[in-house]
């Protein structure tokens, strides 16, 4: 080739910053023509690195053919010869490479005029600038201004793995590019399972977005969908405009949603979304979204005006009614010590999100809170102000199920801790019950509203050493109301008080020994602890219900002394709880591999006081079920046995029982596998029993008591059978009614440009209650699949799947 001439001058701007970057010469192509991998620098994954990666390659900017100079701002150029017209115009001819900053440019032919503001390039050219790649036939580019135009392209964006062709590329600005008769993708080269073709498409970098008009979507070069003009992102950016519709068919019908995003402002944003079910009618929904340096909030809803009436078990139970719902968030810090709440949600009617939920797995509220926080975090004291309530989602909803509202509700609380063990705790709460209901169909209990003041003064001792501890402590409840019991009837106080010791001695002791299993060096616990009770028996018929509930038996409550949740009722209790604990932990670090233990309750004296707070029950026919009487007269509790077993890295399982020695039954048991690999695969197997009356919060007559034992196996897994396919399912059976409750199964493909989620499943509707007569099967399919560079539609899954599967973490797409 001879001698390269070489020179390296200041001249004015010539290669737009952050224009398109090149590869190595090679042969052009006609337009429409595929270029090769290796013509769009593609390097595909080798070995090793060709492990976990979607992609199987990506594209890697070869190294500068010239060195970078000092001032950014000065051209360097090569080439095999340079002629000088008569002019002042320059001929660069053979092997032209010019750089200026990050920016370079091959060609076989250079022609720049005398008046050095324009460069024209032909023949197999190639620009680069680190970020982007462009093979051209033809370029003209000004060079005091970020403009060029290239003929007959492929390009190329590194880092978003994106290509394309072009019959024109022009720069119009920095960082803005216009493509003619254009198409790209984010699949592999050689790969076109889609492609966005259109006749104009104009790309700003500088915002984000890229707009396209008669675009038209390509899948395996076949035409799936047509626009007149799309708008797109082009990184993570939010931008305005629609998204991908959503839709999906279940045994509800289709359910088809268009929504559309408004980029309000940097920290306000918007989404509305028309939707149409086929059983129901049209309904608009969204969300407005807001961030402030000191606080946030979202505000949602939807509206359907005149319900078609729906299928299925629901079928017509709202027809011609208006169906809604609102969930409205704020919240933010006063100061350091000091946040607050706002929320406001509602929902026309308690059936509202199980006939519109727009997930898989459908919407898990229960209830729509309303609240008005402000709190104080201070070293000593925590003190919390509130107004709240609930609208519980049933339906129906009798009025004794309907939740009562706290206005207000006053907390102040505090602790103290002094160097010989000594410490003390004040709790204190104020607050007004309120409620909209007849107080007349409602239980005596729960026919008031009105205010109640709650004070419990604490003092205790801990004594601890490595050995073990000894901790006595005693609580006094003090409790007054002021009621107001409306057009009912009763006998009762409206001023009831209260006040009892809650006393307790907890006491335990800590034995270890070395052990070695498996070559493994180990320490192994053994742990007895001792807890005795005692709390007076107390007349609480004068006192409301507001807000407690009677805890059912786990290993936590052999400790507790108190047997009702709430400040409303206090147990009477006079008790010996005793159990035995042994721990294995590795000796290196500490962790523990396996906990055993087993406890158990006696009791020297009956506990009378229910959730009706009569201290006199004593006969049988006082009781509501013979379950209950039983509960309360019993010597012993049942005995407790629970393990939690760490086997090996990857698998653990958990085990509980509740058994009866006197009646030398089971009451409650659970026994639960679970497998866990770092890939993330996930397999959870679990076996659940409870006989009937078991909890004692549910009275018979509750829409949630149920008059059969419940016998339950769940099995869920999730297998990642490649780094691009998982595999997923559930299956939740009812042993006791010989049926499915649950069952799912779906398939997540993952690939480099395009993700697709296909979720089957049939579930039981409980329509509410805990009657197995009134219940219904639901059953649907839903399709999400995802463009990567344009974005997705169908049903979003991934929270549904991990949800339904413990220990699953979906890919994102």
């Amino acid at each position: 080739m001879g001698k390269r001439l070489s020179r390296t001058a200041p001249i004015s701007r010539m290669l737009g910053a952050g224009l398109l970057a090149g590869a190595s010469l090679s042969p052009a192509w006609g337009q429409g023509d595929e270029p090769t991998a290796e013509q769009l620098d593609w390097h595909p994954w080798e070995g090793a690195a060709a492990e976990g990666q979607l992609c199987r390659g990506r594209y890697v900017m070869p190294a500068y053919r010239l060195p970078a100079a000092s001032d950014p701002e000065t051209l360097s150029l090569e080439a095999d010869a340079l002629n000088y017209a008569t002019g002042g115009d320059a001929l660069l001819r053979g092997d032209v490479v010019l750089r200026r900053g990050d920016a370079q440019l091959e060609a076989q032919s250079l022609n720049v005029p005398a008046d050095r503001e324009q460069l024209y390039a032909e023949g197999k050219l190639s620009l680069r600038d680190g970020r982007v790649l462009v093979r051209a036939e033809r370029a003209d580019m000004a060079l005091s201004a970020d403009r060029a135009t290239l003929e007959d392209t492929a390009y190329v964006f590194y880092d978003q793995h994106i290509r394309g062709q072009a019959a024109q590329l022009e720069q119009t600005g920095e960082d803005r590019y216009r493509l003619r008769d254009a198409g790209f993708t984010t699949c592999d080269p050689g790969d076109n399972t889609w492609r966005l073709v259109s006749s104009d498409i104009k790309l700003d970098q500088a915002s984000g977005v890229g707009t396209a008009r008669h675009a038209r979507l390509e899948v395996k070069d076949v035409p799936v969908f047509y626009w007149p003009w799309l708008r797109f992102p082009l990184d993570d950016r939010r931008q305005t405009g629609f998204l991908w519709p959503s839709l999906s068919a279940s045994g509800d019908g289709i359910d088809y949603a268009q929504p559309f995003y408004w980029n309000i402002a940097p920290d306000q944003d918007a989404t509305f979304i028309p939707r149409w079910l086929s059983a129901h009618g049209w309904l608009l929904g969204g969300e407005y979204r807001y961030l402030r340096e000191e606080s946030a909030g979202r505000i949602e809803g939807a509206w359907l005006s005149s319900d078609d009436g729906g299928s299925g078990g629901g079928a017509n139970r709202y027809t011609g009614e208006d169906r809604w719902y609102v969930d409205a968030t704020h919240a933010g810090r006063l100061n350091s010590r000091s946040n607050y709440r706002l929320r406001y949600g509602g929902a026309s009617d308690g059936r509202y999100f199980d006939d519109f939920d727009s997930g898989i797995g459908g919407d898990s509220r229960v209830s729509m809170e309303r609240l008005a926080q402000v709190d104080y975090r201070g070293e000593r004291w925590q003190l919390d102000a509130r107004a709240q309530g609930f609208q519980r989602l049933e339906d129906p909803l009798a009025d004794n199920d309907k939740p009562f509202y706290r206005l207000p509700s006053l907390t102040a609380n505090a602790q103290w801790q002094f160097d010989n063990g000594v410490y003390s705790e004040w709790r204190s709460n104020a607050t007004y019950f309120w409620r909209d209901v007849d107080e007349t169909v409602v239980p005596e209990r729960e026919a008031a509203i009105g205010s109640r003041l709650h004070l419990t003064p604490v003092v205790g001792w801990r004594f601890q050493r490595p050995w073990g501890y000894l901790e006595p402590r005693t609580e006094l409840w003090h409790t007054a109301y002021t009621l107001d019991y409306g057009d009912r009837q009763t006998q009762r106080s409206d001023t009831p008080t209260r006040s009892v010791a809650l006393s307790s001695v907890d006491g335990g002791l800590v034995f270890e020994r070395e052990l070695a299993l498996g070559g493994q060096d180990y320490r192994q616990t053994l742990e007895p602890r001792l807890n005795y009770a005692y709390v007076p028996r107390t007349d609480q018929r004068d006192l409301p219900d507001f807000d407690s509930l009677e805890r059912t038996f786990s290993w936590n409550q052999l400790w507790s002394t108190q047997r009702f949740s709430g400040a409303d009722r206090v147990g009477d209790l006079n008790r010996l709880s005793y159990a035995l604990e042994s721990r294995l932990l590795e000796d290196e670090d500490g962790a523990e591999r396996l906990s055993v233990g087993m406890g158990q309750s006696v009791y020297f004296a009956d506990r009378r006081i229910d959730i009706d707070g009569d201290p006199d029950k004593s006969r049988r026919e006082e009781y509501l079920t013979e379950a209950r009487y039983y509960q309360a007269t019993r010597e012993r509790s049942p005995l407790v046995t629970r393990l939690d077993w760490q086997i090996t890295p990857r698998w653990s399982a958990g085990y509980e029982w509740l058994y009866d020695d006197q009646r030398t039954q089971t009451e409650r048991s659970s026994v639960e596998a679970r497998y866990r690999h770092p890939e993330g695969h996930v397999l959870n197997l679990g076996y659940r029993w409870e006989i009937q009356g078991f909890d004692p919060a549910v009275l018979p007559g509750d829409d949630a008591f149920r008059d059969y034992n419940r016998e339950e196996i769940d099995v869920s897994f999730a297998w990642k059978a490649t780094p691009r396919l998982d595999l997923i399912g559930r299956y939740l059976h009812d042993q006791t009614n010989q049926r499915s409750l649950d069952q799912l199964a779906g398939v997540q493909w993952n690939d480099c440009c395009y993700g697709l989620q296909l979720v089957w499943r049939e579930w039981v509707d409980d329509n509410d209650t805990a009657r197995v007569e009134d219940d219904f099967s639901d059953r649907g399919i839903f399709l999400r699949f995802v463009f990567k560079g344009l974005g997705g539609m169908g049903q979003q899954s991934g929270s549904v799947f991990e949800q339904a599967i413990p220990g699953y973490r979906a890919t994102q797409f």
